[in-house]
């Protein structure tokens, strides 16, 4: 599906707008390669120019991405979010392995989003131009391509890593695609190393997000509920553990401003979590925000504006893991943040097994499981018995639907879900909904700090009824409201006003 207004998308093409790189890419009919419009190459006739919304209609009508612009590093954003919440809701879904199977998987996926089979495949083809199998198929290409020119992967390790079903349909996907082996596409300098090696040194990837990028805030906000044991936030990086099906590693993020990227060094000793793991990274900092649209949208109401000037590029920091985020929820009620976080180093301690060795220093256990929070008994904590129950009771049921915290039916039908778990309320819910689900219009609105930042000029808090009522123009970014109000401590307030009144 080409974009309506072809005039306009060669415009950006010929000024190479940076603005738009993620946005939409240009395929050559004379070439059959498709670029992003930063693409240093000389600009295409416009009558041999097609443009798309994303990578994978490209390649869906043909076209095979430039090897010199490397589609596979364009910002991921989530431009649509506006338009359509169940596509980008499916994308995050999709990004951590919804379709793994194929077209028989689409069918699943529309059901966990409360939507007909062939209602998702028209919305992806509306603001996606191709069809959900075909994104999925595009990422995990695309992700091989990543793996192949900025690490050290064998190959075979590489098409495991991306998803790809044998080492034979690895190659022959590149070669229809890039009319050479994945091997070629190997940069000369780079010699392929041993698989274990690999596995010790780690595999080192670059993020691209769209500027600007407040990291100062992500930091901070990571810093603050730092788990002892399982996090550690220093020298202007974020580490932790990570552990899945029984196996343990660490993923280290950083900030590469100059480039625009977040980069992630990751230690695991079984390749195929990687698209998992880079997924999980992608939501807790809030990668493929298009922050700008964000920002553009929230600055239109005048409280809000001064708010988003201080911090243009705040983002809402998401959640490792559903569960991980609901318990801190729980353990978050009523408390300080400071106060929640040394109840939860206490239960990671009382429920973990014996320190785990390997790990660097610093780091020695990982957040429990569901199963390990059943087994145990919290008396240690020190909590109130109603507030264990809970614990409990949020661990049963995310035994028992394992696929809780991830976005299921609308909006309304997931806070439903989580608020028939014991002790989990109307904020509860909308803080895991905002955190764990990436529900961009999730808005806990009776939240303390919420409402004492909403206040007026004269000092007056609305209730909740009233911010919510307020907060109506903030759709469907209500969460990223939130965020800014959350950023807008007693300590910046002189400032608010000052841009309010200057």
């Amino acid at each position: 599906m080409d974009l309506l207004d072809s005039d306009a998308c060669y415009r950006v093409l010929q000024t190479r707008d940076a603005r738009f790189d993620g946005r939409l890419f240009v395929a050559v009919t004379s070439t059959g390669i498709y670029c992003r419009p930063i693409c240093p190459a000389r600009t295409p006739k416009q009558e041999n120019c097609r443009f798309f919304a994303s990578a994978a209609a490209s390649q869906e009508e043909g076209f095979r991405p430039c090897l010199r612009c490397r589609p596979e590093t364009a910002p991921d954003l989530a431009s649509w979010r506006g338009t359509s919440n169940t596509v980008s809701r499916a994308l995050a879904l999709i990004a951590e392995g919804a379709l793994d199977g194929g077209e028989a998987g689409v069918d699943a996926l529309a059901e966990r989003l409360g939507v007909g089979g062939r209602q998702l495949r028209r919305l992806f083809k509306q603001h996606l131009g191709a069809t959900p199998v075909a994104v999925a198929q595009t990422r995990r290409v695309l992700f091989a391509k990543q793996l192949i020119q900025e690490t050290r992967m064998p190959l075979a390790e590489v098409a495991l890593a991306s998803g790809f079903g044998s080492i034979r349909r690895f190659n022959e996907t590149f070669q229809g695609l890039y009319q050479r082996p994945p091997g070629a596409l190997r940069r000369k300098q780079s010699v392929e190393t041993t698989a274990s090696a690999v596995a010790d040194a780690g595999v080192t990837l670059r993020l691209r997000y769209r500027p600007p990028y407040d990291w100062a805030a992500m930091l901070s906000y990571l810093s603050a509920r730092a788990i002892q044991g399982v996090e550690q936030v220093s020298d202007a990086r974020y580490l932790r553990t990570v552990s899945q099906d029984g196996a343990v590693g660490t993923v280290e993020v950083t900030h590469e401003p100059a480039r625009n990227n977040l980069v992630v060094k990751i230690r695991f000793p079984r390749v195929q979590v990687l698209p998992a793991i880079i997924a999980r990274v992608r939501r807790v900092f809030d990668v493929g925000a298009d922050i700008e649209v964000i920002g553009a949208h929230l600055s239109k109401d005048p409280f809000l504006a001064p708010l988003v000037a201080l911090r243009p590029g705040l983002r809402a920091p998401g959640a490792w893991d559903g569960f991980e985020l609901a318990v801190r929820a729980i353990l978050g009620q009523q408390v300080t943040v400071e106060a929640a976080r040394k109840l939860a180093g206490k239960l990671v301690v009382l429920c973990a097994e014996a320190p785990m060795e390997g790990l660097p220093s610093g780091l020695s256990r990982a957040f429990p499981s569901p199963e390990r929070v059943v087994a145990t008994d919290l008396g240690a904590l020190g909590m109130p018995s109603a507030r264990k129950a809970s614990l409990k009771a949020l661990a049963q049921a995310a035994l028992a639907d394992p696929l809780l915290f991830h976005p299921f039916g609308t909006v309304e039908e997931g806070i439903a879900r989580l608020r028939s778990i014991r002790g989990v309320g109307e904020w509860t819910a909308q803080y895991i909904a905002l955190r764990a689900l990436r529900e961009t219009d999730a808005f806990p609105a009776s939240d303390v700090a919420l409402l004492r930042s909403a206040a007026t000029d004269a000092g007056a808090r609305p209730t909740p009824e009233d911010l919510i009522q307020r907060a109506e123009p903030w759709r469907p970014w209500r969460a990223y409201a939130a965020q800014h109000l959350w950023a807008a401590d007693p300590g910046l307030r002189p400032r608010l006003q000052e841009v309010r009144h200057g």
